[in-house]
């Protein structure tokens, strides 16, 4: 083996004897983690198999992905763990089943599969490759999206499910290191096409955000790994405190004369104690009860109930999107879930429908958009005439991007948590009797058409079409 054919891994989580399943894409990623364990496995006692998942994307590339490792399997005198699945079917809205987009159906079925290898005895643990760049994406792409402090923890280094543990060995190394240690090796590795499709978020933020914000600084990728890290150990502080004092805040059942509590659905929070508590132990006590009850608040749901437990009064009521409705009394903040398909919102007027032309543009200051239409040089103009700014309505469909098959509206505004009167007047632009724009979505492409939206706040944002 040449001098520099060699990989730092974390091995913390590995221990001789163990039976590790390495997941194999046939990316440089997963096929250096491949081959640098393989490397190791004398050394650490491993005994080492190859699980590869065909998510029955990309048709023949992906066939020939799956070659490509059976015959590296086969070189390595590795057994190979292979299964497929029908990504794009299990990620179709069903009734009853919350919509996904491909990733998120995916990584679904991957991990189940995993975990499937472990509960069938195939494997102790299995190991991914992430690496410290996917890391710094992660981390990147969570606080874009506004996540809490757990969501900056990025990648954890290993995962544990009642069946075993996902490991991430990789999770220190670069995805330079990696290229330089296959190419030390001589081992080629396969390219999956849609890693360059900007359409993809995490590819956006690899090929064009991250790059450009390392010309402020060339280090960023180490400091949001490192910023994960720190996240990590502050969540594990802060999940022992919290489960030390939610005994004695968080109540079940509702309080009866003479003492004692009366079975019942819901949660409570004592108010008095929660108001001896600094803001931040504060806002992780409701999360925390919330998440008794299966909710996930945002920032503006557990200001919400902050702001109704402290600072209102009693009989006073809040209701947060998918559900959960809380409700002050003179001592306790209650938290219940609302039944299902009942939807409470206040009363608001509808803003009237505005026309507007193909090619053209239109505005609705009610809805505080405004809407411009472009037609490619090559593309007519609809026979049916102008596009139609509306207000959604029950049974609207529309088909995001990358999406399997049209999903419903309520879902799609079920999973951005938009609730109250934000839910009961959100625009869509009707044409052709499809949806082609709603706002804080990505709909899948019209052809020929460009509709580039200004949005709330004078956000500008451009979704091509076509």
């Amino acid at each position: 083996m040449s001098s520099k054919a060699a990989l730092t891994l974390q091995t913390a989580h590995l221990r001789p004897g163990m039976r590790l399943a390495v997941g194999v894409s046939g990316g440089a990623d997963s096929m250096a983690l491949l081959r640098a364990l393989a490397l190791r496995a004398p050394e650490l006692g491993l005994v080492l198999s190859v699980a590869h998942l065909h998510h029955g994307l990309r048709g023949a590339e992906a066939d020939a992905d799956l070659e490509f490792l059976r015959e590296l399997a086969r070189r390595l005198k590795l057994p190979l763990h292979q299964a497929r699945v029908d990504t794009a079917a299990e990620a179709a809205a069903l009734p009853g089943k919350p919509a996904e987009t491909i990733e998120e159906a995916a990584r679904r079925l991957r991990y189940a599969w995993f975990r499937k290898l472990m509960a069938e005895s195939k494997a102790e643990a299995v190991a991914t490759a992430h690496t410290l760049d996917d890391q710094a994406e992660t981390v990147l792409a969570k606080f874009l999206r506004g996540a809490w402090t757990e969501g900056l923890s990025g990648i954890h280094p290993v995962v544990e499910f009642p069946e075993g543990r996902v490991v991430r060995p990789l999770l220190g190394t670069t995805r330079a290191e990696v290229e330089t240690f296959l190419s030390a090796l001589g081992q080629d590795w396969r390219e999956d096409s849609t890693n360059r499709h900007l359409t993809f978020t995490r590819n956006r933020i690899r090929h064009e955000l991250l790059p450009l914000l390392q010309t402020w600084n060339p280090r960023l990728s180490e400091h949001l790994a490192q910023m994960a890290e720190l996240a990590r150990d502050e969540e594990a502080w802060w999940e022992a405190e919290v489960r030390r004092l939610a005994p004695g805040m968080i109540l079940t059942g509702k309080p009866v004369r003479g003492g004692g509590r009366a079975s019942g659905e819901g949660l409570a929070i004592d108010l008095s104690r929660l108001n001896e508590l600094p803001q931040a132990l504060q806002r992780r006590i409701l999360r925390y009860a919330a998440a008794g009850l299966g909710f996930a608040p945002d920032f503006a749901g557990t200001e919400a109930l902050r702001n109704l437990g402290l600072h209102g009064k009693a009989g006073q009521k809040c209701e947060l999107a998918a559900g959960l409705r809380a409700e002050r009394t003179h001592r306790e903040l209650r938290l219940t879930i609302v039944p299902e398909n009942r939807i409470d919102v206040p009363q608001t007027a509808v803003p009237e429908e505005v026309t507007i032309p193909v090619p053209g543009e239109g505005e609705s200051p009610s809805f505080g958009v405004r809407i411009r239409i472009e037609l490619a040089q090559s593309a007519a103009p609809p026979a049916s005439g102008p596009a139609l700014l509306r207000n959604w309505k029950p049974g609207d469909r529309v088909r995001l991007r990358h999406s399997a098959a049209p999903k419903k509206v309520k879902e799609v505004l079920e999973r951005l948590k938009v609730s109250g009167a934000a839910r009961a007047r959100w625009p869509v632009l009707e044409l052709n009797g499809r949806i082609v724009w709603m706002q804080g979505v990505v709909v899948e492409p019209e052809a020929g058409i460009t509709i580039t939206a200004t949005e709330p706040n004078d956000l500008a944002a451009s979704y091509p079409l076509g």
